[in-house]
């Protein structure tokens, strides 16, 4: 009996060791990546100009706009930015927060309506990665130029709503959900229930209204550079950058560096190109460390939710 009692310790024993172990590995790995953060000075030039070029990644899908904006913010007020290249790898996401970073875009340049309202604008040029689409082309659309490669996957000016109508599964799982409300649209796309044509046709004329506001600030901004009506290219379809060039959608098809130079001489800046990449600064410590796996914890849940919610999506 006590050298079984004597096995379960030393397996328990065992496993707790291994467990530390294993959050000791994950705490070191954090603190590494947090080690490396903050400003990247892309130019190794010994001759690079003092001023400096921001570089803001907008990367995967867009479902909160405060971490972009937040870089904004800081490039803006750096006096040492001159410029801004907005480099975007995403796939779109929702309506919103990209909206959001839309406005912001066009305030930091001065541009349209929001032309007063900072005393000195700084030119944005946006830099289309892998893909581009919807949510992430909207965004583009407002800076001054569009840099594409060739290949990039751009365009998809449309919006998009999902439900799932589970009703017939219900019905043979023998499950009755039941569904108290106040208001005569509450309950529109539960999933217990099929929409009826009312319902459809209000969530339709919603869509459209918010489709109608993607396509008006496309136009705002590239109305003289589209070379078809904004409609024709506004139906969700997804262009190569060659096409999205031909069709006026993206200025140049060229990569981040050839982008970055023609906003360089744009500028007239001396000195070789200074490119730097805004970070948001954390300190490394263990709080630190707690927010970057945080960090990855609300990366998972974006992922989930513009997959399966039924938020207005630009996708």
């Amino acid at each position: 009996m006590s050298n079984t009692k004597s096995k379960d310790r030393a397996v328990i024993g065992l496993m707790a060791m291994v467990a530390v172990f294993f959050v000791v590995l994950i705490l070191f790995s954090a603190y590494t990546v947090t080690i490396f953060k903050g400003n990247n000075d892309l130019a190794s030039s010994s001759k690079k100009s003092k001023d400096k070029i921001a570089l803001i990644e907008v990367e995967g899908v867009i479902m909160d706009a405060k971490k972009t904006i937040q870089l904004l913010h800081r490039a803006e007020a750096d006096e040492a930015v001159k410029g801004i290249i907005l480099r975007v790898n995403s796939p779109g996401g929702a309506v919103a927060p990209t909206q959001e970073i839309y406005q912001e875009i066009l305030r930091i340049r001065g541009a349209g309506s929001y032309a007063e309202v900072t005393k000195n604008p700084k030119p944005i040029y946006a830099s289309f990665s892998s893909i581009a689409a919807s949510g992430g082309y909207y965004i583009g659309a407002a800076t001054e130029k569009i840099c594409s490669s060739p290949g990039t996957l751009t365009g998809s000016i449309g919006v998009i709503m999902q439900f799932v109508d589970l009703s017939e599964l219900y019905k043979f799982a023998m499950v009755n959900p039941q569904t108290i409300k106040a208001g005569r649209y509450k309950d529109i796309g539960q999933p217990n229930r099929s929409m009826t044509k009312e319902e459809r046709a209000l969530m339709t004329e919603m869509t459209l209204d918010v489709h109608k506001q993607f396509k008006d600030d496309v136009a705002a901004q590239r109305s003289e550079r589209i070379t078809v009506e904004i409609d024709d290219v506004a139906q969700g379809q997804v262009f190569s950058g060659a096409q999205a060039k031909k069709l006026g959608l993206v200025d140049d098809l060229v990569g981040l560096w050839p982008c970055a130079r023609q906003l360089h001489a744009k500028l007239e800046l001396e000195g070789d190109l200074n490119l730097s990449e805004m970070k948001i600064k954390k300190k490394a410590n263990f709080f630190s460390i707690l927010e970057d796996l945080e960090d990855v914890k609300g990366a998972v849940k974006n992922f989930v939710k513009a997959n399966s919610s039924t938020t207005l999506m630009y996708k």
